[in-house]
């Protein structure tokens, strides 16, 4: 190399050098002052800054690895109750944290279902090193200063997180995938404040192909396209004055509990707390306070009056029970001010949402996942509620005679349901659960049961609705808050105190049955039920058929304003031919009945006992008569008013199904009447306790006994003509088929089955035994013969036969999953 050269070789390979290294080291990270500089933003939990020009909202992450509760709820829903996205809707509320990973922030959901209360951290990590934690999102660094970070959170905030596209595809809608060209950030709700900050997306998902009849078709204005809310809450935890309060089992309170792998052998892994919000007394020694901050519920103001009246006073009664538990105006409810967002985590809100059909009301919470603390309750009241009531009312009542002014009694009995419904559902909202068994021990002991309404006759055999509901918190209610929020003075034995309680509650005859014992048709407590009254079942439902009787005696064209198509006359007689739906699974409990408490050891409670055997036979009896053709036929004045459906007014689940097409089927409406009681004596578990109680002591009804009494009501039964005849054969096919399929039932015992089995074959014999007369007898018999003979040939092959579908009941009255 010449030597002139090597300046120039060494400037160039300087250059070249700098160039690699510019294009190899980093920018430096710009501040968060810096990346936010004409950006909007506002200052809160969690500061944010909103870039306009490209739509992305970024969030400034103070600290790290601090916990934080992230909820995700849906302000604007679909509006059907079959798919469940309603308005107000609440997701899974987790505990997270940002950690930073080099220049990227994760958000973590540690795994709380499995702890360690130990002080040794060792023991902390081992059990946080055995079980999974979640990394829900990830995100990139755009700026940092002082330890704090600013990331960009749009594509999380613009996902689906709350997971509707799942429940979509779980409830057969269609496969609907989030588009992110019709995704934004609703900033009229995105806001911040010191303990929270809340963000909203609007999401569009899309599929090429909803399914077929959807739900969604009914309710989108293109079912193709479906555009939703998803609201984000990132909000501060409580601080560490709250005091978790002991679950039992007894209280009436639901749980919030966790595995404790620090508890000394002997002692249980697992705890359980109650969930509630926190109250304390402004004087702890006083035995009556007024709260250092007292609980305070919103209502809608989108519920029109009267009804916005009717749920602030319905909730307000919750009041009586917190001055009873030694609070003074601890609890109050008003109507949501002007500008308060009810997504809000700060309100504890009371909502009135509308779907397309009926469906449950909600009474749900944000809840402290570490100790069972309420921080927020939220209550989903569906506003078809009113109008089920009023329906019901309509029924019993036929109120619209010629010339005389519509009676209020409609609408008083409706805003009385719904005055009972607000305070039902703010009491799940306070931590409370259902108890079943509250409407068998009086009425009125608690709101917090399903009361179906309270009919008297008159003196003139009208229906009177004035009692329909009461009014007013009632005994059981008080004895749950007291274990929940009542405050015992300095010193006290806590654990003590609350036994106390419920022993007293206990000695006074009030006790505790919830929706595990309750809901299933084949369920075993006698006293456990759903839209019941009374203590004694079987007498009741004698009383609901009579009162049914009346009001279909007066039933007519009176039960629709005028100028109503008639054909409307069947979506008003359809909950009146079925009043007695409920009772009726009242009664049939004390059949194969067993009577039990939620007992802990040496508390005093009787544990189990068998429901009485003359009892069960009273129970029998009551509801054998749902299934004669007196009850089952309806008269032919009505028949003769009852055309097929008008245009523009189809028939829907709420109608009545049958065999005759688009008229009125007088005989599927009996045979849906029918197969709900006889699914309920057929039931395999109750089969199955049959046998087996009568095993124990011969003086409890035999399955084979429920069995042949029956045939005593269906086949064996004096013979009837006309339409009562023939309601009394499909009623006999229908007994047919329910034995048959209880004979297959896999979840019956293998005897119940067996007896099942050879009670058909006993009838067969009778069948064939007895001469038969009308032509019409003659070929229900054969058919009921060959279908036996079936079966017998290929039992494995059984299918039962389709049974006529009965228009919806629960929720009765309801907008139901409260």
């Amino acid at each position: 190399m010449p030597i002139g050269r090597a300046p120039f070789c060494v400037a160039v390979c300087f250059l070249l050098s700098t160039i690699l290294l510019a294009a190899t080291t980093p920018e430096p990270t710009p501040t968060i002052r810096d990346r936010t500089q004409g950006l909007k933003t506002a200052d809160g939990l969690f500061p944010t800054a909103w870039d306009d020009k490209n739509g992305h909202i970024y969030v400034t992450v103070p600290k790290f690895d601090q916990d934080f509760l992230l909820i995700v709820s849906l302000p604007y829903g679909l509006g059907s109750n079959d798919v469940g996205l309603d308005r107000g809707l609440l997701g899974v509320e987790r505990i997270v944290h940002f950690t930073r990973v080099g220049p990227r922030v994760l958000l973590v959901a540690p795994n709380l279902q499995y702890r360690s209360s130990s002080p040794n951290s060792m023991e902390r990590l081992a059990v946080r090193q055995s079980f999974a934690e979640s990394v829900l999102a990830g995100f990139k660094v755009e700026a940092d200063e002082d330890g704090a970070v600013l990331i960009d959170a749009t594509d999380f905030l613009e996902s689906d997180a709350l997971g509707a596209a799942e429940q979509l595809e779980t409830t057969k809608q269609g496969s609907y995938k989030l588009d992110r060209d019709r995704c934004a950030l609703a900033l009229e709700n995105t806001r911040n404040f010191p303990l929270n900050t809340d963000f909203e997306s609007t999401l569009t998902f899309s599929t090429a192909h909803p399914a077929e009849g959807s739900f969604v078709a009914t309710v989108a204005p293109d079912a193709h396209s479906i555009t939703l809310r998803e609201h984000y809450s990132f909000i501060q935890l409580p601080d560490d004055g709250y005091q978790p309060r002991a679950f039992d089992p007894r209280s009436g309170f639901f749980d919030t509990s966790y595995r404790d792998y620090s508890a000394p052998l002997g002692s249980p892994l697992e705890v359980h707390l109650i969930e509630r919000h926190r109250l304390q007394k402004k004087d702890p020694n006083a035995n009556v306070s007024e709260a250092v901050k007292p609980i305070l519920y919103y209502v809608d103001p989108g519920a029109p009056e009267p009804i916005r009246s009717a749920l602030v006073e319905g909730a307000n009664w919750w009041n009586q029970a917190f001055e009873a538990a030694g609070f003074k105006n601890a609890f109050h409810v008003e109507v949501l001010p002007p500008g308060a967002d009810p997504m809000d985590v700060r309100y504890n809100v009371i909502q009135w949402v509308h779907r397309s059909t009926r469906g449950w009301s909600f009474g749900s919470t944000v809840s402290d996942p570490r100790t069972g603390e309420i921080i927020q309750g939220r209550v989903t009241l569906g506003s078809l509620r009113a109008r089920q009531d009023y329906l019901i009312a309509e029924a019993l009542l036929s109120p619209y005679e010629k010339g005389k002014p519509i009676p209020p009694d409609m609408q008083q009995m409706a805003l009385a349901r719904l005055r009972q419904l607000a305070a039902h559902e703010v009491g799940h909202t306070l931590g409370l659960a259902h108890n079943f068994a509250a409407s068998s021990i009086a009425p009125g002991t608690s709101v917090m049961d399903y009361p179906h309404p309270w009919i008297r006759l008159d003196s003139a055999g009208r229906a009177d609705l004035s009692h329909a509901y009461t009014t007013g918190i009632g005994a059981w209610d008080k004895v749950a808050i007291a274990y929940g929020y009542a405050q015992f003075k300095p010193g006290s034995d806590e654990h003590a105190a609350l036994d106390d309680i419920l022993k007293l509650a206990q000695s006074n005859g009030l006790y505790f049955i919830t929706d595990q014992d309750s809901r299933p048709l084949g369920s075993a407590h006698p006293h456990a039920h759903l839209w019941d009254n009374g203590p004694d079942p079987a007498t009741e439902l004698d009383r609901i058929l009579t009162i049914r009787a009346a009001a279909l005696k007066r039933f007519g064209e009176n039960a629709i304003p005028s100028n109503t198509p008639m054909a409307q006359l069947e979506d008003t007689l359809v909950p009146l031919f079925l009043l007695h739906r409920y009772q009726t699974e009242a009664a049939a409990k004390q059949i194969g009945g067993l009577d039990y408490r939620y007992a802990l050891r040496d508390d005093g409670q009787m544990v189990t006992a068998i429901v009485d055997p003359g009892v069960q036979q009273k129970a029998v009896a009551a509801v054998l008569k749902t299934l004669t053709p007196e009850m089952l036929t309806l008269p032919e004045s009505l028949l003769r008013i009852l055309p097929p459906r008008a245009p523009a007014y189809p028939a829907t689940r709420e109608s009545f199904a049958g065999h005759t097409g688009l008229t009125f089927d007088p005989v599927g409406a009996a045979e849906a009447a029918a197969d709900l009681t006889l699914r309920l004596l057929f039931d395999p578990q109750r089969a199955s306790r049959l046998v087996e109680y009568h095993a124990r002591d011969a003086a409890n009804p035999s399955l084979t006994q429920l069995i042949d009494a029956v045939f005593q009501t269906t086949w064996k039964a004096p013979r009837v003509e006309g339409r009562e005849g023939q309601i009394q054969r499909a009623t006999e096919m229908s007994t047919l088929e329910h034995l048959l399929a209880l004979a297959t039932n896999p979840s019956a015992s293998s005897e119940a089955r067996a007896l099942a089995r050879a009670e058909t074959l006993v009838l067969r014999s009778w069948i064939s035994a007895v001469p038969s007369g009308a032509p019409a007898e003659r070929a229900v018999r054969a058919a009921a013969i060959a279908r036996i003979n079936a079966f017998e040939r290929d039992p494995e092959k059984f299918t039962p036969a389709p049974e006529v579908a009965v228009p919806p009941g629960q929720p009765i009255g309801d907008d139901e999953q409260d």
